[in-house]
């Protein structure tokens, strides 16, 4: 079976309300799915912290149900949460009605005004009622870290040819992909840190009304070593980017 990484352009097109990414020159934004998980979880924020990144974390109602102090202590890390759907239902499986209703009870245990589908399976027609209380978050780089038969060895030099500036990227927060993402998290922070040779601190703002969003900061100035070596800094002396941009 193929495995697209990337998201194709035409998906922009045919779904133009939902967003795919953002126009930036120096940011791209991580995102995890389908938590939270009591260990998981806990280890991706603790590594997180290590690396000094901030992420959303697209929850699934049902299990911020189970874990309300998760949530919170992602929230109090800096982090933001999304709305995922109470039961991790798809979209193309279900009513409007009754996809619907998920969303409204897993908002509940969620506060956010970002929505992702799972699976990213959702019909068209279900955007207009979304869209008026939400921003429906979808993403450009998927990691595939579910699928086992795709080494992480892979992921890591598909992530180092295909990331650019603005692409939402997507892991995930369950056990399933516990021990693949052990493995991948660091090493994908730490290639993104090679290729992207400036990190500098840059707070965005986030307009009245608008929903909250924290959703990556490793910085992509792309400078030449020579210029880095002008300005007398190191590349360790330079914080990761901290962004919270508008939607």
């Amino acid at each position: 079976m193929i495995r697209i990484f990337k998201t194709p352009l035409f998906a922009r097109w045919i779904f133009p309300r939902r967003i795919w990414g953002f126009s930036s020159s120096d940011t791209v934004y991580l995102t995890f799915d389908d938590g939270p998980t009591e260990e998981m979880t806990q280890w991706i924020l603790k590594t997180l912290d290590e690396k000094k990144v901030k992420a959303t974390f697209f929850c699934v109602g049902a299990n911020a149900e189970k874990f309300p102090e998760l949530v919170s202590e992602i929230e109090t890390k800096g982090h933001a949460v999304g709305n995922h759907t109470m039961r991790h239902e798809k979209g193309t499986n279900v009513s409007e009605d009754v996809y619907q209703k998920s969303i409204e009870e897993a908002a509940r245990h969620i506060p956010s005004k970002l929505f992702r589908p799972p699976y990213g399976r959702l019909p068209r027609k279900f955007d207009s009622n979304i869209h008026p209380n939400y921003k429906i978050i979808m993403w450009s780089w998927l990691s595939y870290d579910f699928d086992a038969s795709i080494p992480v060895e892979t992921i890591l030099q598909k992530a180092g040819k295909q990331i650019r500036p603005g692409d939402i990227l997507v892991l995930h927060d369950n056990e399933k992909v516990e021990e693949r993402v052990k493995t991948l998290l660091p090493q994908l922070i730490d290639s993104l840190h090679e290729i992207w040779c400036y990190f500098r601190l840059k707070t965005g703002t986030v307009e009245q009304g608008s929903p909250y969003m924290m959703l990556l900061e490793i910085g992509c100035k792309c400078l030449t070593n020579s210029t880095i070596a002008n300005s007398g800094q190191e590349m360790s002396e330079h914080p990761l980017i901290i962004m919270r941009p508008s939607l």
